[in-house]
């Protein structure tokens, strides 16, 4: 597969060979309608266009009106063989080799766009949203800080994917502005809450799983088909208030210290093209239960960088690298957890991973951990500026790539700027 070229020209660091194709929803301009493609180096595959010039063969395709639709959702519905079905179509059609579009310049005016032209569209219509804490370096890190060493761990975080519900509404696409929020807060020697602006603002560096394929209400997924109903994956900000959650989390977990904003990437990097880069998972002690139990390569190494831009600066400070292989809790037992009850998913639906933090500091996924709860200063380069947590009008740009021999997968960005809390 990684032999495999395309007409289109694509730079060796790019983000979108042929050999990944994600998806997306854009407008190709404010006045137009939002239809679906697939990034293609630093072009967009009109996918609607290929349905009206009748390029596809495969009789499900051939007569669809899900790629003219301004969500994927009913695409992803279809399941795993129309998406690969799909996908190889696609690559054929789009390959050095085949003349069909390579040679029709009608064609090409029809079918693509300047990716840096289009508006992008938040890529589903995110149903339900469910946000895991399944990194165990993650999950130690703040349980030293607040507990200590010897409580690190809750008794139940080796036995289960923790999770909570979010908040569905306020998961925006890259490039979305997101106001500092304003809660209750409360110091440890501040005998009442008062209200305030958040004053410790957070990214958290994560990944998010798109469901495609439903489940029944009342009928679990069994872990050895939960992959089947994953359509892809995004880049995902858990934009957390660190000072509101601390006041608020007990008893029933985060509330407005998460729900004012989640952002996420607007591409959609499939399962199948993330295969190659599969990996096995952490070592589990003690084993799970056996609905939680898998064989297998069932995570995949996706390089993760955030870095923080300012307003003195021209360009981002990588100030983390992690990688999703250092997951504890996969992508699959993740699904079969949440569905164990007999909750029903549906098409759409995101699944965060929780942050991705890694053994060393330099790989810790959020500012909790990189400053150590603020009692150390993050350097942001060249620009001679430091950070223990957000401030206003800063820009923190997450990445993704998974690389191959001789090109690499990529996510594009999930960029997100705060500004200013509400004047109240």
């Amino acid at each position: 597969m990684s032999t495999l070229k395309s007409f289109i020209e694509v730079s060796a660091d790019s983000h979108f060979p042929i050999q990944n194709l994600p998806y997306g929803v854009f407008k190709p301009s404010e006045n137009e309608s939002s239809r679906i493609g697939v990034a293609i180096g630093n072009l967009v595959c009109d996918l609607s266009a290929l349905v009206d010039l009748k390029l596809f063969e495969s009789s499900s395709l051939k007569d669809t009106k899900v790629f003219h639709q301004g969500y994927l959702n009913d695409f992803m519905s279809l399941g795993k063989q129309v998406w690969s079905e799909t996908r190889k179509e696609l690559q054929k059609l789009l390959s050095s080799e085949n003349p069909t579009i390579r040679d029709n310049q009608q064609y090409k005016e029809k079918i693509f766009y300047q990716i840096d032209k289009v508006i992008m569209l938040l890529p589903a219509r995110i149903g339900d949203y469910t946000d895991f804490y399944a990194s165990k370096e993650h999950a130690t890190n703040v349980g030293i800080m607040f507990r200590g060493k010897e409580n690190a761990l809750m008794p139940n975080w080796l036995h289960l994917p923790v999770g909570y519900h979010g908040r569905s509404s306020s998961v925006v696409v890259s490039g979305t502005k997101l106001r500092r929020p304003c809660g209750q807060t409360k110091g440890d020697d501040d005998a009442a809450p008062t209200f305030n602006q958040c004053k410790l603002l957070d990214f958290e560096l994560e990944m998010g799983a798109l469901v495609g394929v439903p489940n029944n209400l009342g009928e679990p997924v069994p872990i050895s088909q939960a992959k089947d109903h994953i359509f892809g994956l995004v880049l995902l900000n858990d934009w957390s208030a660190r000072d509101i959650q601390k006041w608020e989390y007990v008893p029933l977990g985060p509330f407005l210290a998460k729900n004012f904003g989640t952002t996420i990437s607007p591409w959609v990097v499939t399962m199948e093209a993330l295969q190659p880069f599969a990996v096995d998972a952490p070592h589990q002690d003690p084993t799970p239960l056996p609905y939680l139990q898998e064989s297998g390569k069932n995570t995949f190494d996706i390089e993760l960088t955030v870095g923080i831009k300012t307003e003195k600066m021209s360009e981002a400070h990588t100030i983390c690298k992690s990688n999703l292989k250092y997951m504890y809790w996969t992508l699959s037992q993740q699904l079969a957890h949440h569905t164990i009850s007999g909750c029903n998913l549906n098409p759409g639906d995101l699944l965060g991973t929780g942050t991705i933090s890694g053994p060393t500091e330099d790989s810790f996924g959020s500012m909790l951990e990189l400053s150590w709860k603020g009692s150390k200063t993050i350097s942001l380069g060249e620009s001679g500026e430091t950070r223990k947590f957000i401030q206003d009008n800063d820009t923190v740009v997450m990445s993704g790539v998974c690389k191959g021999k001789d090109y690499q997968i990529g996510f594009g960005n999930c960029v997100g700027q705060i500004i200013p809390a509400h004047k109240y």
